[in-house]
């Protein structure tokens, strides 16, 4: 799935070399394009679910289990949430990706580490060759200065 998803930005990259702004380097902008290629796999294997028919059982037969005589399902399909909301999120992602370019590259990486990535601070500090003390530091002052973009670039607000 890796693989297929760096395939697949890869490709929208060079498929549409044009959306290329500049804004960024070419690596965030192909890592931004990633990340969402990854959330659209995760989200389609949590969708598509393969039908397995029981021992003894035809694959048409496990089809029919699924559904009652008058045809409908028999269970219902999940909501599909709000498509608004999900542009919405996706345009807030940009402005964030935005706003991390913007940090200290070490700043930024410990933020990814904890917030995104989600790695224990001892796993931070082993890998960044830091104290806890001052892995908590950089985290508060990630924070500080996301808030302060976030605020500005976002949230439509001016620094106070």
């Amino acid at each position: 799935m890796a693989e297929d998803a760096v395939q697949d930005a890869l490709i929208a990259v060079l498929e549409q070399p044009g959306r290329y702004a500049g804004q960024s380097s070419l690596r965030t902008y192909v890592t931004g394009i990633l990340k969402y290629k990854i959330i659209d796999a995760l989200r389609s294997a949590t969708r598509e679910r393969q039908i397995e028919p029981d021992e003894g059982q035809s694959e048409d037969e496990a089809i029919d289990a699924l559904f009652a005589r008058d045809g409908h399902a028999r269970e219902l399909p999940r909501q599909w949430g709000d498509p608004d909301r999900s542009l919405e999120q996706k345009d807030f992602f940009r402005v964030l990706e935005v706003c991390l370019d913007q940090l200290p590259a070490k700043t930024a990486r410990i933020f990814m580490m904890r917030e995104w990535l989600e790695l224990e601070t001892e796993e931070i500090c082993k890998e960044l060759a830091i104290s806890a003390s001052n892995a908590w530091v950089l985290l508060y002052r990630a924070r500080m200065r996301l808030r302060e973009c976030l605020d500005l670039n976002w949230f439509g607000h001016h620094a106070h």
